[in-house]
């Protein structure tokens, strides 16, 4: 295969063709995981907009897409927000934590299209439920049954 011009660069085809695949998977794979939470699915072709639709899956506010743009601290959000999106499935180990980060665009393909994986809602901002809480009543007390 030849080389493909595009905007005056030459690429080799199977970088191309390899990026045109990724791509598509990634599609694909935002498109069923909206699908699957409920969200409009043309989101994913808009740009900017798609971040802020991931922002209200996960339950953050629409502003926190705007924290992409921070240099560095991108990095770390992009962490946290990946881990968030399969806590709001119920993956909450480490093993789909590491997962999550380490094969992003398939893990979310698999979350879109596995018929196990429910989306329970958003994650941000949730009570977080502790053993210890389980047996107090509203003064921080025992309850006495």
């Amino acid at each position: 295969m030849e080389d493909i011009v595009l905007f005056g660069l030459e690429i080799p085809a199977h970088i191309f063709l390899g990026s045109v695949f990724v791509t598509l998977i990634v599609i694909i794979a935002n498109w069923k995981l909206y699908a699957k939470c409920e969200q409009p699915e043309w989101a994913v072709f808009v740009p900017g907009f798609n971040v802020v639709v991931a922002m209200r899956i996960i339950g953050r506010p629409d502003w926190h897409a705007l924290l992409f743009l921070i240099p560095v601290f991108n990095v770390y959000f992009a962490f946290r927000t990946m881990m968030e999106l399969a806590a709001s499935f119920g993956r909450r180990s480490t093993v789909d934590y590491l997962l999550v980060i380490l094969f992003n665009v398939f893990y979310v393909l698999n979350l879109g299209l596995s018929y196990e994986a429910e989306y329970e809602g958003p994650v941000y901002g949730a009570p977080k439920a502790s053993s210890a809480s389980e047996g107090s009543d509203a003064r921080g007390g025992w309850a006495h049954a």
